[in-house]
């Protein structure tokens, strides 16, 4: 298939990003695991000894930040629809978290304990309609928190990317009614164009 110029413009950016080139010299599996190493470097989120939950783990940055920064005490549940290649210290689910029997799996693996860290970067196929692309975005998003309202610790955290259109406003509205404190990320490694941004939950809030 003949490429044209916008996806040149994007191979020719990707080559000489400097995350790309640093991910592939330091071994991690995408420039993403930067993202969440600043992030986790100024709010202290992954702990040995925890239980973490990766939503939309592949291909694996991320996963592999929290195992390496975990080394090897605790738990790094990581969860997606497509495939992904075996991580050391990291047990992966294959599925599509939309589905129940999907959670289900993801449940029974919990067996019970609750995640001191729930991570989503999940994103959706894009369709090139953007209403209907932001709209499936927060859908995830709010996915996401309805599982920290059950299997999140106390005084957890959960992560997740969202992208800065309609629903926004409302999911960070709610994001304030579950967690004692929101606040927003933008880390280096997330490109200026981006309209992604983390919003980072901390301490469930009582009588959920």
């Amino acid at each position: 298939m003949k490429r044209t110029r916008t996806s040149k413009a994007w191979m020719r950016e990707h080559v000489t990003d400097p995350y790309v080139r640093r991910a592939r010299a330091e071994g991690y599996r995408s420039r993403a695991a930067y993202k969440l190493m600043e992030i986790d470097d100024r709010d202290r989120l992954i702990r040995p000894g925890g239980t973490v939950v990766d939503l939309g783990a592949a291909p694996g940055g991320w996963s592999q930040v929290a195992a390496r920064r975990m080394n090897g005490k605790g738990r790094v549940l990581a969860l997606d629809l497509l495939e992904m290649d075996g991580l050391a210290g990291v047990e992966f689910i294959q599925g599509d978290f939309r589905e129940a029997s999907v959670l289900d799996r993801l449940e029974d693996r919990l067996a019970g304990a609750r995640a001191g860290l729930v991570l989503s970067d999940m994103a959706p196929s894009m369709s090139g309609v953007p209403a209907s692309d932001q709209a499936r975005i927060m859908d995830l998003a709010g996915l996401g928190l309805d599982f920290c309202r059950r299997w999140l610790e106390p005084e957890g955290a959960f992560l997740v990317k969202v992208f800065q259109g309609h629903g926004y406003d409302d999911f960070v509205r709610e994001m304030r009614s579950v967690f004692s404190r929101v606040a927003t990320r933008k880390p280096e490694a997330s490109r200026d164009r981006s309209a992604e941004i983390y919003l980072l939950g901390r301490s469930l809030k009582r009588g959920l």
